[in-house]
């Protein structure tokens, strides 16, 4: 049991490394075109909808498909990243349980 833990927490850790590359270069690629055009926007625009479509797409309508495409992924990146950082602490947790047996 000590072993498949220890196994899954690594998949985990291994998973999220993987995942951070990933997104960093979908990323990356989209933030470039975004940057070159001088695109600016912070990250309560990110997180909040309504403000983005108030604020950011009417000054960049040209780019508001690269916009959604970065926040979209942002977004993503930064669910997937909570998810197995707290299955991490969870099964390492479980670990920490199970040494002591």
């Amino acid at each position: 049991m000590y072993v498949l833990l220890i196994s899954i927490v690594v998949s985990l850790f291994i998973a999220m490394l993987f995942l951070n590359i990933y997104f960093r270069v979908r990323v990356f690629k989209v933030y470039r075109r975004l940057v070159e055009a001088r695109v600016e926007f912070g990250a309560a625009h990110i997180f909040n909808k309504s403000k983005m479509e108030s604020e950011i797409y009417p000054k960049y309508p040209a780019f508001q498909g690269d916009i959604e495409i970065f926040v979209r992924h942002m977004r993503y990146s930064i669910k997937m990243a909570t998810v197995l950082i707290a299955l991490i602490t969870l099964f390492g947790a479980i670990l920490m349980y199970y040494r002591d047996l």
